[in-house]
């Protein structure tokens, strides 16, 4: 209503506001059609603008997406773990990618990896960044005997976590998100820092 109202006063939406809207219709659209039949045109025309518009921010669909979600449901980038613990901080960042996918459409995570390569490598790469973030403090208080892993090893927690979501499709448990920290990441990670 308030995109329609600011178009009939002659009031162009610039900026934070204007992308805000087309983040908001992304959202709406996406739950609306699915990500499979989600268009630029679809967004632009919901969020009542041109599709170049659209175009100017997100080279495609998927990077749209991302941005849309990030918008409405958080970004890891806010939510970085420090509870003292190298198990904590893993455990905590898979508890929030968990909570995050209840909020999403379930096309969408499988849409997204079909469409992993259209997306800036910046805009995918922020879970490797929070990984080592809190690798570093784990090596910074003597957790680890340093920090240097390779980007597969930052991201295999998340990675093993998005198996779940894809392949099981149910609700990711504790005891699974307990699994991937204990049984594969805390192991491999020690395994690797430790032989350096």
């Amino acid at each position: 209503m308030e995109v329609f109202v600011a178009q009939q006063t002659g009031q162009r939406r610039r900026g934070a506001e204007l992308e805000g809207t087309i983040l908001e219709a992304a959202w709406a659209e996406l739950h609306e059609v699915g990500y499979a039949h989600l268009t630029m045109e679809g967004v632009a025309a919901r969020a009542r603008t041109g599709k170049q518009v659209l175009y100017r921010r997100w080279r495609n669909r998927a990077e749209l997406v991302v941005a849309a979600m990030r918008h409405n449901v958080g970004s890891i980038a806010h939510h970085r773990p420090d509870t003292g613990t190298l198990r904590g901080d893993v455990v905590e960042v898979l508890r929030w990618m968990a909570r995050r996918q209840h909020d999403v459409p379930r096309d969408v995570l499988h849409g997204l990896m079909a469409e992993s390569a259209d997306i800036q490598p910046d805009l995918s790469g922020l879970m490797s960044d929070v990984m080592l973030e809190v690798i570093e403090r784990a090596a910074a208080r003597g957790e680890l005997a340093c920090a240097e892993v390779s980007p597969r090893v930052l991201a295999t927690p998340a990675n093993l976590l998005r198996h779940e979501l894809v392949l099981t499709h149910h609700p990711v448990t504790e005891e699974t998100i307990a699994g991937i920290v204990d049984e594969v990441f805390l192991p491999l990670v020690r395994a690797v820092t430790s032989a350096r």
